[in-house]
């Protein structure tokens, strides 16, 4: 009895869902959902009503037709245009941006004038009256209205513009309406016409229709159709020829600002910003949804994002795309296929919605460390801006503005707010950081931060003012990283080269001993298959010309060549390395010793020149890091590095050549030795 009187008691009985078939038509009424979402809300409701609310699919119809109402289906966030306020989001939040800079907002000018342009309206009429009225309306909607007094006149207005709409007066002199409309068609094939006639007949009207009038209006015009017709035919072509969001993807090293340059264009075009993760992604439901047939189905993740979002024209970050995983059951990166495709993602298909959903208005923003990753049909649906690594005094710019203040007020160390000297934050940049972008920089700032506020609670002394380089280097502890790398001298046998990798430009050494043996070639370091071709292809440039680098006399047939490349963290395969590996084969095999201080970058062609690569940026930064004073490019690459000179101010002195003799005469010792067949000089 105790049990049964507990069920009956109002704090324990079982409460009515505030979610009843009533409640629910009310709400999808009320909603204005587009006709598809409305008859499938209605039919999931009248289902319900058929069903107990105990059972399993009672709930499954309940849940989805909350999942519609929640839905942005024509909510959108209101447009922003102010280019100058974007530029101010962006100084205010970003240093060192360079190109990228000028590239987004380039984007936004052109989105900015695509989506304001107003609607272009042509009248032509012979009658000055009825001309300046229909003008007179016009103008009143906010269209730009011009006016013509004949066909002829219309016509020599298209001469370097276009009209979206042409109204037109049926019968004028020396060219009526009809032949304008047929001239028109040939002119302008996108132009829409609406023909006006006092003189309103079945046969004309059939005519003016079949030569792709819209509309057929008679005089005296009544304004409210008129009004009708010109929004009907400019809103089919604000559907057919709006803006495309630009389908941007950001690709540099990790901590270079990518995902904050996304934030920052959701901020300045007064946009939500949402992100999704797509690292290790690795089933396409995940992103499309599950069918409701199966138990715990649910929307995908982009549907759920858009729900957060509250809008459908959010600036949405796919973050790491290039670490997209795959399986045997599924690629989700033929879900994003459909996604960024601007021709078919105005119907994308969720899987648990299963209704056409509009995103085209969404601005899609990708980001990735490596494109090489990347499938090449979702690559080609998307326009690449590359983010380069930092310089050291845009880092030390960085931490001025907006790392070290942030960690400041994150630690409470802000009455009084200690200052720290410009060079001891290079000191932070040069001696214990070693990344292109900023992220572990402001980890060491942090560090700081955290012995500052323990020196002061332990001791309960007062902040200091400010702190120079050597006190950072006393609470800090020893330096790091060694830049200079590099070092000085030459050495035999060994040559500084460039390579771009996830994290940016990396110095690297190639070292080469010989030995007797049977002309083998032998490759170590974990090189991948292009590296090995470029030792390939630099071994058979130095035994096809042996007068040009001195080497007549080496016995190739009957030496072991062993071409080693230390270094063990960095990745080992890509175009760029093949100067670098002649230049320490000449060093062994002709005893010239190679300037340590001397980096190389360059692919060889078999006759001996140097091919352009790319990672320009991130590679003469490296060489600056690692202390090099002299960089040796292909001539090709002169481009990349003018672009380089007029944004960092410190640099190396950079040698562009054309050969792999040019580059040789820079970097080893000019006196020939006799060959060797030792091992590595010391």
């Amino acid at each position: 009895m105790i049990f049964f009187r507990k069920l009956i008691e109002p704090g324990c009985a079982p409460e009515e869902t505030a979610e009843d078939p009533t409640t629910l038509r009310g709400k999808v009424a009320a909603a204005k959902l587009p006709e598809d979402a409305q008859r499938a809300a209605e039919a999931e409701i009248a289902r319900m009503e058929k069903t107990d609310p105990s059972v399993a699919e009672y709930a499954i119809a309940l849940g989805y037709v909350e999942c519609l109402l929640s839905l942005p289906w024509s909510d959108m966030a209101p447009a922003s245009f102010d280019l100058d306020g974007a530029a101010r989001v962006f100084d205010a939040s970003h240093a060192g941006l360079g190109q990228v800079r000028e590239w987004v907002l380039e984007h936004l000018a052109a989105h900015a004038l695509g989506a304001s342009r107003p609607f272009s309206l042509l009248v032509v009429d012979d009658e000055p009256i009825a001309r300046a009225n229909l003008e007179l309306v016009l103008r009143r909607e906010g269209h730009h209205v011009e006016v013509a007094a004949n066909g002829e006149e219309a016509l020599r207005r298209f001469d370097g513009q276009e009209f979206d709409l042409v109204v037109s007066d049926l019968k004028m002199d020396t060219m009526d309406g009809q032949q304008l409309l047929e001239a028109i068609r040939e002119r302008s094939p996108e132009t829409q016409c609406i023909i006006v006639t006092g003189f309103a007949t079945v046969d004309s009207a059939v005519r003016a229709m079949r030569s792709g009038a819209v509309h057929y209006l008679t005089k005296p015009i009544d304004l409210d159709d008129l009004r009708a017709a010109v929004a009907d035919v400019l809103r089919g072509r604000r559907a057919r020829y709006r803006m495309r969001a630009p389908l941007l993807c950001f690709v540099g090293p990790p901590g270079v600002g990518k995902t904050s340059v996304g934030q920052a264009i959701a901020k300045a075009m007064n946009r939500p910003f949402v992100r999704l993760s797509l690292a290790d992604l690795r089933d396409e439901a995940e992103l499309r949804g599950h069918r409701r047939t199966y138990a715990g189905a649910m929307p995908g993740r982009i549907m759920q994002a858009l729900r957060t979002a509250g809008v459908r024209n959010p600036v949405f970050m796919l973050d790491e795309m290039d670490k997209m995983g795959q399986d045997a059951r599924s690629d989700p990166a033929m879900a994003l296929l459909e996604l960024l495709d601007p021709e078919q993602n105005d119907r994308f298909l969720d899987r648990y919605v299963d209704l056409p959903f509009d995103l085209s208005e969404v601005m899609f923003i990708a980001t990735a460390n490596d494109t090489s990753r990347m499938r090449g049909p979702l690559l080609d649906r998307l326009e690449v801006v590359p983010f380069a690594g930092y310089s050291e005094d845009e880092k030390a710019d960085i931490a001025s503005r907006f790392l070290l203040p942030r960690q400041l007020r994150e630690h409470g160390l802000v009455h009084p707010r200690p200052v720290v000297a410009d060079e001891a934050l290079r000191r932070i940049v040069r001696d214990y950081t070693d990344e292109a972008g900023v992220r572990g920089l402001e980890r060491e700032l942090a560090r700081l931060c955290r012995k500052l506020a323990r020196l002061h609670m332990e001791g309960h002394a007062p902040l200091p003012a400010g702190l120079d380089a050597e006190q950072v280097t006393a609470l800090l502890g020893p330096a790091r990283y060694n830049h200079d790398r590099t070092g000085g001298g030459q050495h035999t046998g060994r040559a500084t080269g460039l390579v771009w990798s996830e994290k940016g430009g990396e110095v690297i050494f190639v070292e080469v001993s010989t030995m007797e043996g049977s002309g083998q070639l032998i490759l170590t370091g974990s090189l991948g298959d292009v590296l090995k071709e470029s030792a390939r292809i630099a071994l058979s440039h130095l035994r096809s010309t042996p007068d040009v680098f001195g080497l007549r006399a080496v016995p190739f047939d009957r030496l072991d060549i062993h071409i080693h490349i230390p270094a063990g963290d960095v990745a080992k395969d890509g175009p760029s390395a093949g100067v670098t590996i002649a230049a320490a084969l000449v060093s062994r095999l002709a005893g010239r010793p190679a300037r340590a201080d001397v980096a190389l970058s360059g692919e060889l062609s078999l006759g001996g020149s140097l091919l352009p690569v790319s990672g320009i940026r991130e590679k003469v930064l490296a060489a600056a890091r690692g202390g090099a004073r002299t960089v040796i490019l292909p001539q090709a690459n002169a481009p990349d590095v003018a672009n380089l000179r007029a944004t960092v101010q410190r640099l190396p002195r950079i040698e562009l050549v054309g050969s792999v003799s040019d580059a040789l005469e820079i970097v080893l010792a000019p006196a020939a030795q006799p060959a060797t067949k030792g091992g590595l000089d010391a």
